[in-house]
């Protein structure tokens, strides 16, 4: 894929819900095409179906690119294949953690493993719980570590 000037804003559009990780960071910025005419097309996926998200990405996308100067921007949402985690960088991975997030571990097309343990973003510790299924968001579960009693999201892994 070339990397166009298109493409390097979309790349760089924050999250609206992890403002630390890009919509590239996350893998959800599929394909950015633009012509010569100032048309740009954007293809997004996103982590779940009925993101709530998505739609304010949508409008972040136009008015980024129409502040830049393109005439005309169309975003597309792209359902299939789904989106996994394991679309997201690695950088993503340690920003969500510096931010208190512990991050997915791998899913790479087998069975989902089981994780009998999410280690804290905050003190690292293993000893911790799942509190509810859901966190701030739902491709999020809340824990509680039980070494330093810190409350964490969790990004599941899908």
């Amino acid at each position: 894929m070339v990397t166009t000037a298109a493409w390097r804003i979309a790349a760089d559009l924050p999250d609206p819900e992890l403002p630390v990780v890009t919509i590239a960071d996350l893998g959800i910025l599929r394909d950015v095409t633009e012509d010569d005419q100032g048309r740009v097309h954007v293809q997004i996926t996103p982590t779940y179906s009925g993101c709530p998200a998505m739609e304010t990405i949508s409008e972040d996308l136009v008015a980024a690119l129409t502040q830049a100067g393109y005439q005309r921007v169309d975003v597309e949402f792209v359902l299939s294949p789904a989106w996994t985690t394991d679309w997201m960088t690695d950088e993503a991975k340690e920003k969500l953690r510096a931010y208190g997030i512990a991050p997915p571990g791998p899913v790479r097309g087998g069975p989902v493993s089981l994780s009998l343990a999410v280690r804290c973003p905050r003190c690292g510790s293993p000893e911790t719980r799942e509190s509810s299924r859901f966190g701030s968001t739902a491709c999020k579960s809340l824990w509680v570590c039980r070494s330093c009693h810190e409350p964490f999201d969790h990004f599941k892994a899908l």
